[in-house]
């Protein structure tokens, strides 16, 4: 089984969200929906080393909601790393770029969940800073 077409969907829908709340001011509803996307025991590891858990995560959207006027992100290069029976482990790269022109380039590695239900969760995370 090598069908990663439900991971590497879910990266893309989930980024569009996250570029929609960081661009557009919403209501806590959006949020809330963003939020669902990722497992209660969610842990990230950020570009820069700092760890964040769930609510760690919500804070940061809750402060960053709409604050980012001409947000987007890109996303390419995305490989399927393992696939198994409860999700799968993959990357991609993501360069972020705001109204002011800051841009941002980092590779990520993500593990999923699949729920009983079936549906793709974000359980980790870890962003490393691209120079090339």
């Amino acid at each position: 089984m090598t069908d990663y077409t439900d991971y590497f969907d879910e990266v893309i829908q989930a980024h569009e969200a996250i570029e929609r709340w960081f661009a557009v001011e919403e209501e806590e509803t959006a949020l809330e929906r963003l939020l669902t996307r990722f497992s209660p025991r969610f842990s990230m590891v950020t570009p820069l080393g700092r760890v964040l858990d769930f609510e760690a995560l919500r804070a940061l959207f809750q402060m960053a909601g709409g604050k980012k006027s001409g947000f987007r992100i890109e996303l390419g290069e995305l490989h399927g790393i393992a696939l198994h029976e409860r999700g799968a482990t993959v990357s991609y790269r993501e360069q972020q770029t705001d109204a002011s022109e800051l841009h941002t380039d980092r590779r990520s590695t993500v593990v999923f969940e699949k729920t009983e239900s079936g549906q793709v969760i974000w359980r980790h995370l870890h962003e490393t800073f691209c120079s090339e």
